[in-house]
């Protein structure tokens, strides 16, 4: 019954006018939820970009909204781009809740447009520049199948990024994709219709996880990759401490999943190479911004008070004895954990993830507190580097996972 009701992300109207439309050179794809404040210069400055660079190409923008009761649709439908002769369709997507399913409904807009290239953008983007789109799309006319965005990120933005979603996709799959979970993505009409072909709509990566789900299945279904520079990712910014445990349950939960359909074939990887990157560097640098420490040590140790039993059981003992030195630690600035601590903390919560039949997502819960001490660690280690001194570090620690692979294949057996 459900898989039926669903067997479409779009809605009668939609469909409709993407019929009257009946084909498209590019669709760019927004996926939109409670973004008034933002959506109107993602619309603006994606249809100057493709009237830019894309003058003689039909091009389609498609904001995929999750039914927020603000003003984002209203807002959408009253952005006037009339004047660069782009077609705009504003339309809540059908089935589960979730970004995924956003993306859904616009990966079939443009595979019933046969869109030569598709562009997805977050709807609380900042920063983004026409050239954005020029940058996103350009290698897909190139030949490339897949384009993830490359940032310029203050030090401390992209934690989930930077501590699990970077090391552990390059460790696992073999390519150097700066930033897998990204939001900002291009891909080919061949990539699209590989995507709805699998059988996942129905199942959590429709509700979130997407942008690693899309990243990982590229590559594992052997497409071809590039990245695109952006310049800096200004949007809502997310304090760690406060915003992330839920996307860090999401990302994270994900890609524990995917090692699972996967097995055979990150099990065979070895080392890791370079993935092109174009473009210029486009719009302006990062800002930084405040982190709270003390909070996220705080969130720790509630985790310590609650999770110290589980934690005993699933990390090895000098781990675990690290993890109860920094509970009692009272000196914040002391407070730094060691790079393989973590890097094993990572290895058996993805083993014991695999491991357990059920409630696997309880156990990933009791994971967050410690990925809190591990970006609470990072402020201290990192405080008084530059931005280029911390990407030095974060590719070292990536370099470190990589190394330790076979402690997670020997916990996998």
């Amino acid at each position: 019954m459900e898989t039926y009701r669903f067997s479409t992300a779009l809605r009668e109207d939609a469909r409709k006018k993407i019929e009257r439309l009946g084909y498209a050179d590019i669709v760019v794809g927004i996926p939109s939820y409670f973004s008034q404040e933002t959506i109107s210069h993602v619309i603006e400055t994606a249809a100057k970009g493709l009237e830019k660079y894309y003058p003689n190409k039909r091009c389609l923008i498609f904001v995929s909204d999750g039914g927020s009761t603000d003003d984002t649709r209203e807002e959408a439908e009253a952005t006037d781009i009339s004047e660069y002769n782009i077609e705009k369709i504003v339309t809540i997507y059908r089935g589960i809740p979730g970004k995924g399913s956003a993306l859904r409904a616009v990966f079939e807009a443009a595979h019933f447009l046969k869109a030569q290239a598709v562009a997805t953008f977050d709807s609380d983007l900042k920063s983004i520049t026409p050239e954005w789109v020029k940058n996103i799309l350009e290698p897909i006319f190139e030949g490339y199948d897949y384009v993830t965005p490359y940032y310029k990120r203050y030090k401390f933005d992209g934690t989930i990024t930077n501590n699990v979603a970077y090391p552990l996709t390059r460790t696992l799959y073999g390519l150097r994709i700066r930033q897998p979970i990204g939001g900002d993505f291009g891909m080919s009409y061949k990539l699209v219709k590989d995507f709805l072909d699998k059988d996942v709509w129905e199942t959590d990566v429709a509700r979130f996880g997407i942008d690693i789900w899309m990243t990982t299945t590229a590559i594992v279904d052997g497409f071809k990759i590039c990245q695109a520079r952006l310049g800096a990712k200004i949007h809502n910014e997310k304090d760690p401490s406060r915003d992330l445990s839920g996307m860090y349950r999401e990302v994270v939960g994900t890609i524990f999943n995917l090692m699972e359909d996967y097995e055979s074939f990150w099990k065979s990887v070895k080392g890791s190479k370079d993935v092109p990157i174009f473009g210029d560097f486009v719009g302006i640098e990062p800002k930084p911004f405040e982190i709270d420490k003390e909070g996220l040590i705080e969130y720790f140790k509630i985790g310590y008070n609650n999770f110290a039993g589980v934690w005993k059981v699933v990390l090895e003992k000098k781990d675990f004895d690290i993890i109860k030195k920094l509970f009692m630690e009272e000196d914040f600035e002391n407070f730094v954990m060691p790079v393989d601590t973590w890097i094993r903390i990572v290895y058996r919560y993805a083993y014991n993830f695999h491991a357990t039949p059920r409630q696997k997502f309880k156990l990933l819960n009791t994971m967050i507190p410690l990925y809190n001490a591990r970006v609470a660690s990072l402020v201290n280690e990192l405080g008084d580097k530059t931005e280029e001194e911390a990407e030095n570090y974060y590719q070292e620690q990536a370099q470190l996972f990589e190394e330790m692979k076979p402690y997670l294949l020997k916990l996998w057996k």
